[in-house]
């Protein structure tokens, strides 16, 4: 499942904030090569497919929001068909193609929030835009990057403690 929560995670974080500056992935010249890197095809229609999953997920991992209908309306035509052999049973998505990474990343999301509740959040830094699937023991997992955002949060906090002192 690895695989899944790295698509996920790819694109969950295709919108960063780099310098200060939000940035989207899913728009302007590469585009197109970075979605064609994630498997897809990179077309317009594809990208804003892609985009409009991105933005549900982001709205409801973050609690803004539980409105589920455009994640409905990506899977309308989507069907998993069985596929039995000698090895078990495995599952086939049968989807346009326009669609099918989108369908993909749906998926994704529904595999980890069941296997894993709860462990897939923003990052606790609110001037970050990325997010993170918490595989620690107990679970408290804040940062996207302990390296990044938790060590700049880190440092606020001791500032702040000092200032008060």
């Amino acid at each position: 499942m690895v695989e899944d929560e790295e698509l996920l995670l790819t694109v969950l974080n295709s919108a960063p904030v780099v310098d200060g500056r939000p940035t989207d992935l899913l728009s302007g010249e590469g585009a197109a090569d970075w979605i064609r890197a994630l498997g897809g095809r990179g077309t317009g229609e594809e990208r804003e497919r892609l985009r409009l999953v991105r933005d549900t997920l982001h709205r409801l991992v973050r609690r803004t929001s539980s409105d589920v209908g455009d994640l409905a309306s990506v899977l309308d035509q989507a069907r998993l068909r069985p596929a039995v052999s000698a090895d078990g049973v495995s599952w086939r998505l049968e989807v346009a193609p326009e669609d099918e990474l989108a369908v993909r990343v749906v998926l994704a999301w529904s595999r980890v929030t069941a296997r894993l509740p709860g462990r897939l959040r923003a990052c606790a830094n609110e001037e970050c835009n990325l997010f993170l699937i918490d595989h620690s023991r107990p679970g408290t997992a804040r940062w996207c990057s302990m390296a990044t955002c938790g060590n700049r949060m880190k440092a606020r906090t001791h500032a702040r403690k000092q200032r008060l002192k």
